[in-house]
């Protein structure tokens, strides 16, 4: 292993002058990714971005819509010229070639860098649907790498649960959990409707389709034998606010924790199945991405033949479930949100019966109540609190699985990473979970769900906190 003491930042040097492609930039990861290259490799290239088409709104209006974003303030305030080197492609990763037409097909000769985030992320998605946009997309964007000649490194990102009926995961792509051909031809001539009643038994023993094609995906990596590039699979455990850039608790959607976090906040989520000993394995999305930034770095110096695998964990800085709620009770009293509907508290059980039960009691019925209640006497609420309660239900039924157990995630290959950046990368490049101090984090996280997803006003606080007590 080579080791740099250099305090030249080599990173920034690496990404000098080339061009980028991304899939998967207008989601929370996605939009951190760019901001961070253009925010930390000031003489970076373009960047291009995949995005689907709108029928009613144009490239050019959803660059302007994704550069207004409030992940850019400070570019826009410090450096506005980086976000001209944004480009849009448009496209579509379930489509042949991207469905890139062929007047912007021409730009691809200039990558040098792919990162592949594009996916659907709902653990239920019909089979037919997460292998045509979880696995042969894959496919259809190393196809185009082999055609780029001046690739230099090509990341794709997975997630750590891919292999989640395993309690150690290694840095290893493993066996996939049923033939990569059998299940692309599955998916191309069965019904969906035959397809969706064999799931649950053809995809045992992962718990979704989510994970399933993941792991798929995965595997077809690294059966791409032609290649003539670098790769890597960079898998994140549980993404979350940031830990400081672009703003410390910068979060953007209420997938996992953060809608945990709300929903409790708000005072409609009373039950919540979980084993509160576990691990927690939360990362702070900005740590992700800069590791992220610096595995193509370190690949595209290294040039290793094999596929490389990054498992980014919080296993060198553990917090558990129990520090989660212990931090996520105290910070949703101390910045409570606007016009909460109960005190924030829940019980938290494993057991899926019990749950059950207290589900029902402490939230379905008296969420259904109160919203016949609310109806009777006519009065409008933004929210109809028995569709709130639809959409708690489905996200603890998803969330179960991962919070009532626990994984080892082994992480050499980032620790040797991390070893390998000069002094000045590491101030520009936070790659090191063990600099986090969770109840900060858990209260940046609560105080940026406000701010940056609510909206709410810090001036809002005073009356948001009379409310609480009232």
């Amino acid at each position: 292993m080579v080791v740099y003491t250099t305090s030249i930042p080599l990173i920034p040097q690496f990404y000098a002058g080339k061009s980028i492609f991304i899939t998967g930039s207008s989601g929370f990861m996605g939009k951190v990714l760019v901001e961070r290259l253009l925010s930390t490799c000031p003489d970076i290239g373009r960047l291009y971005l995949l995005m689907r088409p709108k029928r009613d709104v144009s490239p050019e209006k959803r660059l302007l819509h994704l550069k207004q974003s409030q992940v850019f303030d400070i570019i826009r305030q410090q450096c506005p010229s980086q976000l001209e080197k944004l480009v849009i492609i448009p496209g579509d990763t379930s489509l042949p070639d991207l469905g890139i037409e062929l007047e912007y097909q021409p730009l691809l000769q200039d990558i040098s860098i792919v990162f592949h985030s594009a996916a659907t992320l709902k653990f239920d998605e019909p089979l037919k649907n997460a292998v045509k946009q979880n696995v042969q997309s894959v496919i259809r964007i190393m196809e185009l790498c082999d055609a780029m000649p001046r690739i230099q490194a090509f990341v794709y990102v997975s997630t750590a649960y891919s292999n989640p009926e395993l309690t150690t995961v290694e840095e290893r792509v493993y066996k996939p959990p049923k033939p990569l051909q059998e299940v692309l031809s599955i998916a191309d001539n069965i019904s969906e409707n035959i397809l969706n009643e064999i799931t649950k038994e053809y995809i045992c023993p992962k718990p979704n389709t989510y994970t399933f094609t993941k792991a798929l995906a995965e595997v077809a990596v690294v059966e791409r034998w032609n290649r003539k590039y670098p790769v890597a699979i960079f898998r994140p455990t549980i993404v979350i606010s940031s830990h400081m850039h672009p703003f410390p608790g910068w979060i953007e959607n209420l997938n996992g924790p953060s809608g945990v976090m709300v929903s409790y906040g708000k005072g409609l989520l009373h039950a919540f199945r979980v084993k509160m000993h576990c691990r927690a394995d939360m990362m702070p999305v900005d740590i992700v991405i800069d590791t992220l930034i610096a595995a193509a770095w370190e690949i595209g110096t290294d040039k290793p033949t094999a596929v490389k695998v990054y498992n980014c964990s919080s296993i060198e800085n553990p917090t558990t479930w129990t520090d989660f709620k212990r931090s996520l009770t105290k910070h949703t009293r101390e910045h409570p949100y606007n016009n909460v509907l109960w005190y924030p508290c829940a019980i938290c059980v494993e057991n899926r019966f019990l749950y059950k039960i207290l589900e029902f009691l402490l939230q379905t019925a008296p969420l259904h109540i109160i919203q016949y209640i609310l109806d009777r006497l006519q009065v409008k609420i933004k929210q109809n609190l028995i569709t709130a309660n639809q959409r708690l239900q489905s996200m603890n039924d998803v969330l179960g699985y991962f919070t009532t157990k626990e994984w080892t995630f082994t992480n050499d290959n980032v620790q040797k990473l991390r070893a390998k950046l000069s002094n000045e990368d590491r101030e520009i490049f936070n790659i090191d979970v063990r600099t986090v101090k969770w109840n900060d984090q858990y209260e940046d996280f609560v105080k940026g769900t406000k701010k940056y997803f609510m909206k709410e006003k810090d001036e809002e606080l005073k009356e948001a906190k009379l409310h609480l007590d009232r």
